[in-house]
Formats: C-alpha cells, sequence, structure tokens
C-alpha cells in the first residue's frame, strides 16, 4: 500500500503515541536535564517546542517559560501531550500540528526553540532548520538534540539507517555532525556549543516502542549478525540486539 510520508507518520504515530509519553528514554536524560536548565537561565517569555512527539520537553519548559507551544505532526501525539500536561498539572502548554518545514507562526515569533530526537522524522530537515530561525527572535536560543550518523565510517552510516528504516518506516535520516553544522550555518544559525554522547537503546524496548512487525524485528538482527567488526564494535551491539549510539546536543543562535 502506497501512501504519503505525511500519512505514514500519521498511522505510525498515531498508533504508539502514549509510548513515548511513558518511554523513559524520551522522559529522562543529561539532555533533557541540559534543556531544562537553560531555560530556566533564559526564562523565555514565549518557547516552541518544535516536533514535541511524548511532549517531555515540553513539560519541562512549561516550569521556566511564560507560554510553551508544544508542535508536532501528529494530532495523536499532540492529544497525548494534552492528556499528560493534564494530569501534571502544566497549564501553560499550547498545542498546534504542523509540518516543521510549514510552521503556521509569525517570524520572530518566540524567544527560545528545543527541537529534540524529531529531525531524523523530517521530509526536509533544511527547509524545518529555516523555519526553525524564521521563527525566533535575533539572538534567541535554539538548542537540537538528536541521535547522529558516523562521521567517518560509510559503512556504520548506512547500517544505522537501515536498522531505523526497518524499525520505523517513518524514518528518514540520521545526519552526521558535518551534515548538522552545514545545515544550520546554511538556515542562518551560529553554532555557539556543539557536543555527542553515547545513548544505549534496549532491543526490544526500542522496537516494542514502535510496534515493529516481526519480519522487520528478523531483518535487523540479520543485519547485525552479518556487521562488520568495525561497525559492531561501534554500537556496542550486544548478544540480544541492544546497541549504543551517538547523539548530538547543540546550541544555536
Amino acid at each position: 500500500m502506497n501512501m504519503k510520508h505525511t500519512d505514514l507518520i500519521h498511522r505510525q504515530f498515531g498508533s504508539t503515541a502514549n509510548a513515548y509519553v511513558t518511554s523513559s528514554v524520551h522522559a529522562s536524560g543529561a539532555d533533557l536535564d541540559w534543556i531544562a536548565e537553560r531555560a530556566h537561565q533564559c526564562r523565555p517569555a514565549r518557547a516552541l517546542d518544535l516536533g514535541t512527539g511524548g511532549g517531555h520537553v515540553a513539560y519541562a519548559l512549561a516550569a521556566h517559560a511564560d507560554r510553551v507551544m508544544a508542535s508536532d505532526l501528529s494530532p495523536d501525539m499532540l492529544e497525548e501531550v494534552a492528556a499528560e500536561a493534564g494530569r501534571r498539572g502544566i497549564d501553560n502548554i499550547d498545542r498546534t500540528a504542523a509540518p516543521a518545514e510549514k510552521l503556521p507562526f509569525t517570524d520572530e515569533a518566540f524567544d527560545f526553540l528545543t527541537c529534540r530526537f524529531s529531525t531524523h522524522h523530517w521530509q526536509n530537515a533544511q527547509a524545518g532548520l529555516t523555519e526553525a530561525r524564521r521563527v525566533l527572535t535575533n539572538g534567541a536560543p535554539a538548542l537540537f538534540v538528536d541521535i547522529c550518523a558516523p562521521q567517518t565510517s560509510a559503512a556504520a552510516d548506512t547500517h544505522l539507517q537501515a536498522v531505523e528504516l526497518l524499525r520505523d518506516p517513518s524514518h528518514i535520516r540520521d545526519y552526521t555532525p558535518y551534515e548538522w553544522l552545514n545545515m544550520l550555518g546554511r538556515a542562518g544559525f551560529s553554532v555557539r556549543s556543539f557536543t555527542t554522547a553515547r545513548l544505549r537503546m534496549d532491543f526490544t524496548t526500542w522496537t516494542a516502542r514502535m510496534q515493529t512487525p516481526d519480519t522487520h524485528i528478523a531483518a535487523i538482527r540479520a543485519l547485525q549478525s552479518c556487521a562488520s567488526s568495525d561497525v559492531t564494535s561501534l554500537f556496542a551491539i550486544e548478544e540480544d540486539g541492544s546497541f549504543t549510539i551517538d547523539m548530538v546536543l547543540i546550541e544555536a543562535v
């Protein structure tokens, strides 16, 4: 069955929205603490969480911003965010369903922006980052966190994209650090800080969260079993399929 990428995302995340709200990988982490600390330091009037997913960044921002806009392509995700915000007693989060590449906000509408584990789903990452720059006031911070592809190994890059796509057909690309820097520069951002960190993915939880079919799980395990020693070492692939990947933490202005 053929469908547009937007429809594919609605299908993938409509049925799994609650899993992202309850996901421990998304609900915690040093990167989330970093975002919360920067929000505490900046005290924004209007913050945008772009590609909010399960809303964990939006909940963290709400304690430090006057208003938070949680934007996501999936209306089902936003319904889960609204429900979870209500359970937490948070009343300063607004919601908008929109693609990152075409945001329904005026120029310079926000003075703080976050985007965590979302960019690899965008159809056009460059257009999405350009929109992020457009809706920010001059000098406002933009914080990006996402999985990144290996910079120096084409084989490892191919392996990562393959297993990501088998796990989630809406996956577009995990970008390399070089690609991130290039895209941000073209969008009009200046990078203030750029760091990487390692993130372990428990295989069973990783696939269950996206309701990956058994045939795709078997294909991922087959790719892992025949991976070169360099790829196996880089991703620290374990006996049960669990592995470790790199993520970028970027602050741009």
